[in-house]
């Protein structure tokens, strides 16, 4: 602390020797102009402090004392090293930042806070993150008007430091920032442009923390953008706006969407037989990378590959543009391996299950720093994930492609009961959910799919996942098969949803009316139970 102390004190007395160093060279420059100007006989005296002007003759008496008294010696001043030079300039520029705040509000919450079009329940219109910056116009109750990236809308100000108290904590993250000025500016994961390389957006008066440079990029915390379309400068961070349905649609510049009622193959090479490597879900989206003979190279997801061009499968243009208008969805997306999920939105409900980033989860309430998701329709519970630490995006977003392979066992290939298991399920996927259902192509719940399905191959089941769960014979995670069962509880430990393993890590299952029977990933949340039903 001393150090510090010290180091201030010199940086103090510094500027001011800089101060008194500038200043006398103004004074020595204006009098060496007069003199020139005007000498003969008499010259004037400017008094700066009292603006008044005395003549002064050349035959006016000098008293002994003014005679003899000497100059004062010019104060020798130390020499200002460049980091102290550029630690004054560093100062001033946040001293300006700051300074160009009437009314500061900053924000200290975890994870963000919502932006709302009117105080309240409001449409939210864009989000504060942690540490970001707002000019408070007004309060209205337990409401502040703000503005912020060029957003206009109202905050909740139980989250907001104001006054001194906020300059100060705001100082520290004026910092470098590059500040978006197109519409829409691509974030790529390598500094060149690649259609294939996009992994998100940026959108105007966004702005991001610089973490280094190349030649005509700038790298931000998920990639890297282009410096021709960003203004470098001391800034804090403001409000991003909600990536609404037409931002959604936005992200691709040559969109494709999946016509099909179940699923579209991605393929591996552009041929019909080529190796299936993932699946489109019914009006999915993918970016058109190429455009061959009968086949789009796309981009979808985590997956690029092939897909049929034909118009009876696919749509592009304007009609996929009118697809996505109604497809796109509030959606979760997460960014960390496992989220925990609870009961209430609070830190002190217990966990109850985990979900995983290979999922989108439909959003169904935003809450300050919490939303509320969907997993199934059977779950009586409410499920919460935080939205603090970056863990999870909550955005506007089309359902994209999902990795998969069909089954095969080496030693039997397609001859397998397990493999003709999955094969069969596997058919009915984008059919309709339907609460107490048992009609594989009308609608059935998640019990009335696997009931079904097993029945098929010789294994009675009643219509009950709790009652299923316990059936056969129970096997760990690394022992599961395709055609295996696995069951998820509820908060309490109750068993209340079920899928079929069709291996890949992946699960068949009839989640919810909103997304019918779907592929999803085996731990899109906890499994409680994984049970051997065909008794191999």
């Amino acid at each position: 602390m001393s150090d510090n102390k010290d180091y201030m004190a010199r940086l103090s007395r510094a500027r001011r020797r800089r101060k008194r160093r500038v200043e006398p060279l103004r004074i020595a420059v204006a009098a060496g102009v007069l003199v020139l100007v005007l000498g003969g006989a008499g010259f004037f005296l400017f008094s700066k402090g009292k603006g008044k002007t005395t003549e002064v003759s050349e035959t006016q008496e000098v008293s002994p004392t003014e005679e003899t008294t000497p100059a004062p010696e010019p104060e020798t001043e130390p020499t200002l090293s460049p980091e102290e030079e550029a630690e004054i300039e560093r100062t001033n520029q946040v001293q300006a930042v700051l300074d160009s705040y009437t009314n500061l509000g900053f924000i200290q919450v975890e994870g963000y806070l919502n932006v709302r079009e009117a105080p309240g329940n409001g449409k939210i219109i864009g989000k504060l993150e942690q540490n970001s910056a707002c000019e408070v116009l007004e309060e209205s109750g337990e409401w502040l008007h703000i503005t912020s990236g060029g957003i206009d809308g109202y905050i909740h100000g139980q989250y907001v430091t104001r006054g001194e108290e906020a300059i100060e904590a705001a100082r520290p993250y004026v910092i470098p920032r590059a500040v978006v000025l197109a519409d829409k500016l691509n974030i790529r994961s390598e500094p060149v442009t690649d259609a294939a390389n996009v992994v998100g957006q940026v959108l105007k008066n966004e702005r991001y923390a610089i973490y280094g440079a190349v030649e005509g990029w700038i790298q931000i915390e998920d990639g890297y953008i282009s410096a021709d379309y960003v203004e470098v400068r001391y800034a804090l961070n403001e409000a991003k706006k909600l990536d609404l349905v037409a931002m959604a649609i936005d992200m691709y510049d040559n969109l494709v969407i999946s016509k099909v009622d179940n699923y579209l193959n991605i393929r591996e090479e552009p041929k019909s037989d080529g190796k299936i490597i993932g699946k489109m879900t019914s009006k999915a989206a993918g970016e058109i990378l190429e455009t061959l003979d009968g086949w789009y190279k796309i981009k979808s997801g985590k997956i690029t590959g092939y897909i049929s061009a034909d118009p009876q499968y696919t749509a592009t243009g304007q009609a996929a543009k009118d697809i996505a208008m109604q497809e796109a969805a509030l959606m979760a997306i997460v960014n960390t391996d496992m989220l925990n999920v609870r009961t209430e939105p609070t830190t002190d409900a217990s966990i109850w299950t985990q979900i995983s980033k290979e999922e989108r989860y439909h959003v169904l309430e935003q809450l300050d720093g919490w939303v509320q998701i969907e997993l199934d329709t059977e779950d009586s519970d409410k499920a919460y994930i935080a939205t603090r630490d970056n863990n999870v995006e909550v955005r506007y977003a089309l359902a994209e492609a999902i990795k998969f392979s069909p089954v095969e066992e080496a030693a039997q290939a397609a001859a397998s009961l397990r493999s003709k298991l999955v094969n069969y399920a596997l058919q009915f996927v984008g059919n309709r959910y339907v609460w107490g259902g048992t009609s594989l192509t009308n609608g059935v719940d998640c019990s009335g799919f696997t009931m079904q399905v097993m029945r098929q191959f010789g294994v009675s089941l009643p219509h009950y996942s709790g009652s299923q769960a316990q059936m056969g014979k129970a096997v760990n995670s690394s022992q599961m098969r395709p055609g295996d069962l696995v069951f998820y509880a509820n908060s309490g430990g109750t068993v209340n949803h079920v899928a079929i393993y069709i291996g890949n890590g992946q699960i068949v299952h009839a989640a919810s009316s909103r997304s019918g029977i779907k592929i999803s990933p085996w731990n899109y949340r906890t499994p409680k139970t994984i049970r051997n039903m065909l008794g191999d």
